[in-house]
């Protein structure tokens, strides 16, 4: 099970600072669609905190502490941090690289839990792609 507590892990950092960034995006979005971008960043940072106490959780029903600080989710993520504010399609732009990244952390979740014969990290995972790729889409579809 330790590499399906690493992708658990892994997938933790990534959405859990995808979560902060949208956060701070959904502060600081301002220009001719700020309301659309606005509710739309409140939507995904809302789904994110859900999704990062399930990721939380699923590691607990494993044995394993779940992660729980800036410190340890900046040592894992590969979603880089944002400490300026962006212009509204930029924002859009770099989330949209950001849940590519959380996708991956997913696929490998799953590849992971499948091999182990963890079927509950497989269903968290397989969810958690398609709600990732769903939110690039309709990322994306800003930036046509």
């Amino acid at each position: 099970m330790s590499d399906v507590t690493a992708a658990l892990d892994k997938l933790l950092s990534d959405s859990y600072t995808l979560y902060v960034k949208t956060h701070g995006y959904h502060w600081n979005v301002t220009g001719p669609m700020f309301n659309s971008l606005h509710t739309l960043f409140e939507d995904h940072y809302t789904e994110l905190a859900m999704a990062v106490d399930e990721i939380a959780e699923r590691s607990r029903a494993l044995g394993v502490p779940a992660l729980g600080s800036y410190q340890q989710f900046s040592e894992l993520t590969d979603v880089p941090e944002d400490t300026t504010v962006p212009k509204a399609l930029d924002m859009v732009a770099n989330l949209v690289k950001d849940h590519e990244t959380v996708i991956g952390s997913a696929r490998a979740l799953v590849r992971a839990a499948e091999e182990a014969g963890d079927d509950a990290s497989v269903d968290l995972g397989v969810r958690r792609i398609d709600t990732h790729e769903k939110t690039a889409w309709m990322l994306r579809s800003h930036l046509e």
